[in-house]
């Protein structure tokens, strides 16, 4: 009976590795498949070993409560928050202004300081650093989110494999060991460490990049319309950033993003148009309402920065808008004007739009052209698509209405950028908390994920949406195996496996024979359970032969952090899933060449490094 215990939970963790790597399933399909067969097979009959050793319902479904995924899940919450106060506007900027045209180049520095820093610091936590800094970046330069957060992962696993404070697998193992009889420095496994880490780097920094394509899911987001241009208006007010601007050859390029198409001032009871190129004289002043055009962003902009705007809107009705715009909850979104619509034909002030859904129209896109008047008295054509602002549930009111069509994915929040200090705060605790062992991370990460909604950084419906379903579902299943594998004795009989292959062999060919086989179960189980169940037949592996302990244990150590071929390896895989829209197929295709390069380089190198 225990054989098939055995058999079947290969079949079953064969086959998931299969169906994921093909990509033909979704991943949350799989992943209820894997647990509908482990429960099926330990679930009937529940298992009982020959050592004692039983599988309970209860601890195949451990992994949906597991510290690990209540950490990783309220980390993506807390980054999002601050993603979402632009927190990191000010490093993205620095950033850009000393990169210039080459954003990339900015990419790779950031990168390369990452995986430095994760020598000293957990993997987790520099990779919570970074996600926002990075999402801020490719939101402002463009880039494929896809070629920019797996290779933030997998540089701060290569950085954290340089030192034994690197990464929790790198202390674990170093624990097992010193049990064992062997203590292991804090640099003790740095200069091996490093060579492999430079040279994952290169293949990291310049070819990983190449190997990867988008997702269909990135290509819907960020093709959803970034260059389309909406006209606007902007009021200026006294204590407006604009107030008091002057033309530069007859022109305001201090305005950018927005083309300014005219200015509407009031003049002895009476609006005038001006136009440009305008008087070299000609100060902005309170009371002037400009004419510009700017993609969203820009708008989305200009709300979040608190310049006092009223698009259309008669002072009082800006005034009353103007307390609602800071918060999670404030958004933009799109609508189209029906053919047949009761509002075709009217003007953007008296529509009646923004009294019945107690939103304001912020900009309008034709594809005709448009008069150059005051904008709140444009009239709508069927066909017209208006940029609203409000809140979420009012802007979802709109939905079913037959007069004006409500684009709803296009809703977006408006960053409340008031309160990104309070952001970094609960960012900064976060991680200080976690580095220097104060508190468990999964603690600091939970109570920082309630602080970012409690304050009003990020709405509950944005917090859900900080994370998808395939995360939850993949870490349970990939536990659920782990487990299994574990206790029906199927990773015992891979290591017994890998002894027997040794055999009597040199050195060298047992040590790559370790570091091959523990680098693929870090994939299949975690890399903290790989170097657990390794580590002492590594050690027993070097005695058998006459070699050095200390080689045979960073060859462990080095496997273990490994884990780039599935997602399911490591805590930063599953964080950066969601951000860089991956698949299971994408690690694949990207981590499986860089395991099979350090594979190859330390076998080359360990000989002479360790003088086997």
């Amino acid at each position: 009976m225990d054989h098939f215990y055995l058999i079947s939970t290969f079949i079953v963790v064969l086959g998931a590795i299969v169906m994921f790597a093909l990509d033909r399933f979704s991943i949350e399909a799989i992943s209820l498949s894997v647990l509908a067969a482990l429960l099926l097979i330990y679930g009937i009959v529940p298992y009982e070993g020959p050592n004692g050793a039983t599988l309970s319902l209860t601890e195949l479904l451990s992994g949906f409560s597991s510290p690990a995924l209540v950490t990783v899940l309220a980390l993506l919450i807390v980054g999002k928050g601050l993603f979402a106060t632009d927190a990191m506007e000010g490093i993205t900027s620095h950033v850009g202004r000393l990169c210039g045209s080459r954003p990339r180049m900015g990419v790779a520095l950031i990168l390369v300081v990452a995986g430095s820093i994760s020598a000293f610091l957990n993997n987790t936590p520099v990779v919570v650093i970074f996600i926002p800094v990075l999402t801020s970046l490719a939101a402002t330069f463009r880039l494929p989110a896809y070629q920019i957060f797996m290779p933030l992962s997998f540089i701060t696993i290569l950085g954290g494999m340089t030192t034994v404070i690197g990464s929790s697998t790198n202390m674990i193992a170093a624990g097992i060991a010193a049990e064992s009889g062997l203590e292991i420095g804090f640099f003790d496994i740095t200069g091996m460490g490093v060579i492999l880490a430079v040279i994952g780097y290169v293949y990291v920094l310049f070819f990983l990049p190449r190997l990867l394509s988008a997702r269909q899911t990135e290509l819907r987001t960020s093709n959803d319309g970034d260059g389309a241009q909406f006209i606007g208006e902007i009021a200026i007010t006294a204590g407006s950033r604009f107030a008091g601007l002057l033309p530069i050859s007859g022109f305001f390029p201090q305005l950018r993003p927005f083309s300014l198409h005219s200015i509407v001032r009031a003049s002895d009871g009476e609006d005038k148009v001006l136009f440009p190129p305008f008087s070299e004289e000609l100060r902005l002043q309170p009371g002037d309402l400009l004419q510009i055009s700017a993609n969203r962003k820009a708008f989305m902009d200009l709300i979040a920065g608190g310049e006092a705007v009223t698009f259309g809107e008669t002072e009082e009705e800006a005034h009353m808008h103007a307390s609602r715009r800071q918060g999670p909850n404030y958004h933009l979104a799109e609508a189209v004007i029906a053919p047949g619509s009761r509002f075709e034909g009217r003007t953007v002030r008296f529509c009646g739009i923004q009294p019945r859904f107690h939103v304001t129209i912020v900009g309008i896109r034709r594809k005709s052209r448009m008069g150059r008047g005051a904008f709140g008295f444009l009239r709508l054509e069927a066909g017209d698509t208006l940029l609203l602002a409000g809140a979420e549930d009012d802007i979802m009111s709109m939905r079913g209405n037959h007069d004006i069509l409500l684009l709803e994915h296009s809703a977006q929040s408006v960053p409340p950028r008031s309160r990104a200090l309070i952001s970094f705060i609960i960012f900064a605790a976060v991680v200080g908390l976690s580095a220097v062992g104060v508190s468990p991370i999964a603690v600091n990460a939970v109570l920082g994920a309630l602080a970012m909604i409690a304050t009003g950084c990020l709405s509950l419906q944005q917090a859900a949406r900080a994370f998808d379903r395939q995360i939850f579902l993949l870490i349970g299943s990939s536990i659920a195996m782990a487990t299994a594998l574990e206790v029906s004795g199927g990773a015992a009989l891979i290591a017994q496996g890998a002894i027997a292959l040794a055999g009597g062999s040199s050195a060298v060919i047992a040590i790559t024979i370790l570091f091959v086989t523990v680098a693929i179960m870090t994939n299949i189980l975690s890399n903290n359970a790989a170097a657990a169940l390794f580590m002492p037949i590594a050690l027993n592996m070097a005695h058998q032969i006459g070699a050095p302990p200390l080689a045979f244990a960073a060859a462990v150590i080095y496997a273990a952090n490994c884990s780039f071929a599935t997602p399911i390896s490591y805590q930063t895989n599953l964080m950066v899933m969601g951000p860089g829209h991956y698949s299971f197929a994408d690690f694949v295709r990207g981590g499986l060449p860089l395991v099979v390069i350090i594979a190859v380089a330390f076998a080359l190198l360990a000989p002479f490094y360790y003088n086997l």
